[in-house]
This record gives structure tokens, C-alpha cells and sequence, in this order.
């Protein structure tokens, strides 16, 4: 399925800002940016990403921040009540 395809069937653009401790300095926080389409509310893909970082990545996970918004929106239809000209 193309990109396209899935806006249309209710992907939406997934950001995550991950928050995790550093493997080294674990007191310190280290922030990664996740972004990638999924599907809401259950977000597949950031699930399958978050199991990957814990099962492989030494960065204990701290918090997660997920924001998603649809790409491709119904038409908006605004009346406009005034028309101004200026020269």
C-alpha cells in the first residue's frame, strides 16, 4: 500500500518525542523524534517501534509523547461576509 493510499484509509501522521536515559549517564535524558503514519488510536507502528527499542536499544525508555494529525482533510468552505478593496 503506497503512502498515499494509506491517508486516505485513515493513516495519520504519527510524531513521538521519546524520551529515554542515556545508557551511559543514566541520570541524563536524551530525546529522540519519531514520525512516521499510523493509524489512531492504537498506533501499530509506534507500538512495533517502542517493543524494538526496549528488546534492542540499551536507552531505558522514559516517556512517550505522541501527537498525530490527518494529512488529507475534507474541503473547508468558508463564506466571506466582507470584501474590502485597498489600492
Amino acid at each position: 500500500m503506497s503512502d498515499f493510499e494509506r491517508m486516505l484509509s485513515d493513516y495519520r501522521l504519527t510524531t513521538a518525542e521519546i524520551l529515554y536515559h542515556m545508557p551511559d549517564h543514566p541520570s541524563l535524558l536524551q530525546s529522540y523524534t519519531w514520525q512516521k503514519l499510523d493509524i489512531a488510536p492504537r498506533y501499530p507502528e509506534l507500538k512495533r517501534f517502542l517493543d524494538f527499542w526496549e528488546a534492542n536499544l540499551d536507552g531505558k525508555l522514559h516517556s512517550v509523547k505522541v501527537m498525530s494529525n490527518r494529512i488529507i482533510k475534507p474541503g473547508e468552505y468558508r463564506h466571506t461576509q466582507n470584501y474590502f478593496t485597498l489600492h
